[in-house]
């Protein structure tokens, strides 16, 4: 029988002749032969997955998944006619599968994730549920041809979503209350400072006058010194110039390093300088906001009567303030002066530490290289005699002269000696040594003649002299009879 499928259709035949599952959109169907017709077309599955973030808030997310068979692979279309297709596609066996591997990777992704990232990505986390879920999916021969997840919706009795736009809508009220109040503050303030404006305008024109006459005779003086502190600076710059010229390739190789350093310092410096000042402003800010209200009531009766006695305070200001600006001026041109020397004469100074540095270094590479060659050398006189160390120690002690210091050092420590001997005679002979050959008293009679030789060495050696009840020497200037 010839079989030809539909448009959405694929023939599954199996049986005599085929060794497993034949694929095709038509087909002969012998005999002992058996054929299913597969629909291939997708199908959706709605789910309201139940996951819980990292902070372990449940939440519910919709999804709509559009799954169908993958036909363009014949091992796909292989593995859902095995897996797949004898069971219903709305059946409630191959909606829990699906159902299941979605529901899971979700839970699993939603875990290593905070409430947060998930809803504020929410295009990243569809597409990572996509790729988790198409992994499980392609063991089946399955495809997700379209997924669509829904907003994210509260688990009853976890309004986490509600309390969050509740939370939005009271900031919105909060500051357009702030707003309000703001251009109200400002409106009061501006009636108050337009009706002391006239009142200070006229006291300020006065003032003026007065102050721009002082200018006038101020800048001709402060003119005059700083062409006399130019003229020192000039020439001060020059020697320095000079020195500095000196020392410019020291400066260069420090100049890197000396950088680095400070961009540190002053990157560190500048966070905390800032962070300061942020907390200042607000600081400030907060203290405005008390003290516009109270300034704008005084403001008004208080102005006109400050403006006055201030332009004449300024008016005594401004002459000594011009006086001491000049003398200031003057002293900072020196200061920069003798700071530009003193900067020369490190940059000398340094140069020659490095220079006297850098022949140290050299010296101590010198020595290491003698070292290294004597080293060198040792093992090869070693590997020369088989590792005999009793061998390199002779060669090394004949070679560098060690026997012959040797002996001029005994011959010089026993130069200028003069020994003495003495050679005593106890007047024994043969014969009478043969008379008192079976004595007792042999014995004694020999320790008894050592005697005398032996106390005669200990005196001339020590000075000793033997008890007087053991005798007495005969005295030296009488030498004994023998």
């Amino acid at each position: 029988m010839y079989k030809v499928a539909k448009a959405s259709e694929y023939l599954a035949i199996t049986g005599i002749g085929i060794r497993d599952i034949k694929i095709a959109k038509k087909g002969w169907v012998f005999p002992g032969q058996s054929c299913a017709i597969i629909e291939v077309s997708p199908v959706n599955y709605t789910f309201q997955v139940q996951a819980m973030s990292a902070e372990k808030l449940p939440f519910v997310l919709p999804a709509v998944f559009t799954i169908g068979p993958r036909v363009d692979d014949e091992e796909s279309l292989l593995k859902y006619a095995k897996l797949i297709a004898p069971h219903d596609k709305h059946s409630d066996h191959v909606t829990e599968l699906v159902q299941g591997i979605i529901e899971g990777e979700t839970r699993v992704l939603a875990a290593s994730m905070t409430m947060e990232q998930i809803f504020k990505g929410t295009k990243e986390f569809k597409q990572e549920v996509f790729e988790k879920v198409q992994l499980e999916l392609n063991q089946f021969g399955l495809i997700i041809y379209n997924a669509n997840v829904k907003q994210l919706v509260d688990v009853p009795g976890h309004e986490y979503f509600s309390y969050l736009g509740q939370k939005t809508q009271m900031e919105a009220a909060n500051q357009a209350k702030i707003d309000v109040a703001e251009a109200k503050m400002k409106g009061e303030v501006g009636a108050k400072l337009r009706q002391g404006q006239t009142l200070q305008n006229a006291a300020k024109i006065d003032a003026e006058t007065k102050v721009i006459s002082t200018q006038r005779q101020g800048q001709g003086r402060k003119e005059e010194i700083k062409v006399k502190t130019e003229v020192t600076v000039y020439e001060n710059e020059r020697e320095a110039e000079v020195a500095k010229a000196n020392a410019e390739l020291a400066k260069k190789k420090a100049a890197w390093s000396k950088e680095a350093q400070v961009a540190e310092v002053e990157a560190a410096k500048a966070v905390a300088l800032r962070d300061a000042e942020l907390q200042g402003e607000v600081e400030k800010m907060n203290g405005m906001t008390r003290t516009q209200k109270l300034k704008a009531e005084f403001l008004s009766k208080a102005s006109v009567e400050y403006e006055t006695k201030v332009q004449e305070a300024n008016w005594d200001l401004y002459k000594k303030q011009k006086a001491a600006e000049a003398a200031l001026f003057e002293k900072e041109k020196e200061a920069e002066a003798k700071k530009a020397m003193a900067e020369a004469e490190f940059y000398a100074r340094q140069q020659a530490a490095d220079g006297e540095l850098y022949a140290k270094q050299k010296e101590a590479e010198g020595l290491m290289a003698v070292a290294q060659a004597q080293g060198q050398y040792l093992r090869t006189l070693l590997g020369a005699v088989g590792g005999n160390y009793a061998a390199v120690r002779d060669y090394l002690m004949i070679t560098g002269g060690m026997f012959q210091d040797i002996a001029r050092l005994n011959a010089q420590a026993v130069q200028g000696m003069q020994p003495k001997i003495s050679v005593w005679n106890n007047g024994s002979d043969g014969s009478e040594g043969a008379a008192a050959g079976g004595s007792a008293m042999k014995e004694v009679a020999g320790i008894y003649r050592m005697l005398p030789p032996l106390f005669k060495t200990v005196h001339e050696q020590t000075g000793m002299l033997p008890p007087s009840w053991m005798g007495s020497l005969p005295d030296s200037t009488n030498p004994p009879n023998n």
